[in-house]
């Protein structure tokens, strides 16, 4: 038989905690349950990953590496403004990241981060990356409105995550994309039609109301 890798020990685990927190749809699973379901022993996933909460974030990150990577391929092949757009919001609800499993998960990772900064943390990082990429896909589209409109199509992408939490809908990533890119397009008509209100009655600082990291 041939001996696995660390890495692809971690992987397993990783991949379990996804499998076993979104069964149960809360981190009310044991680090022997998760062990049990990735076929190693409770020794091996604490010698990996110090506690639960340590293993349930580095399912985080692994969730989070793969939807960045979809962002940036689908950026890659995009050329203009609506076509970036369309990619950051497709990429959010592709067969690969709005599954049942991410949904669960990304359900948990808000409430752990009410009480664990190392969360707190990584879920700033997300909005940052997504705010960021929403504003330069938006700059084109309506200039100095661009930060607080996306802020609140970020606002809207990750509350539809919430919305079909409990909707087994084939088809309700199609549906929650669509649902982004009908806002979007409101929010630009909106602006072009009321260009004559100044930035600074718009959000000044979009990012201030997301809890930040504690220094």
């Amino acid at each position: 038989m041939v001996r696995k890798s660390e890495q692809e020990r971690r992987a397993e685990l990783i991949a379990a905690t996804i499998r076993e927190v979104a069964a149960v749809g809360s981190l009310n699973v044991t680090t022997n349950q998760i062990a049990k379901s990735a076929g190693v022993s409770a020794g091996l996933a604490f010698h990996y990953f110090k506690d639960k909460d340590s293993l349930f974030l580095a399912a985080m990150r692994d969730i989070l590496t793969r939807y960045g990577l979809d962002v940036r391929e689908e950026l890659r092949k995009a050329h203009g403004s609506q076509a970036r757009l369309e990619a950051i919001v497709q990429s959010s609800f592709n067969t690969r990241n709005f599954t049942h499993e991410a949904i669960a998960s990304w359900l948990i990772f808000y409430t752990l981060a009410l009480k664990s900064p190392l969360a707190r943390r990584l879920l700033y990082v997300y909005q940052r990356r997504l705010h960021s990429n929403l504003v330069a896909a938006l700059r084109g589209i309506v200039g100095e409105r661009a930060p607080d409109v996306a802020r609140r199509v970020a606002g809207l992408i990750d509350g539809l995550y919430l919305r079909y939490a409990l909707d087994e809908t084939t088809d309700a990533g199609h549906e929650a994309a669509d649902h982004v890119l009908r806002a979007i397009a409101a929010e630009c008509t909106e602006v072009h039609e009321n260009e004559d209100i100044s930035i600074d009655e718009a959000d000044p600082s979009p990012m201030d109301p997301i809890a930040k990291p504690q220094e």
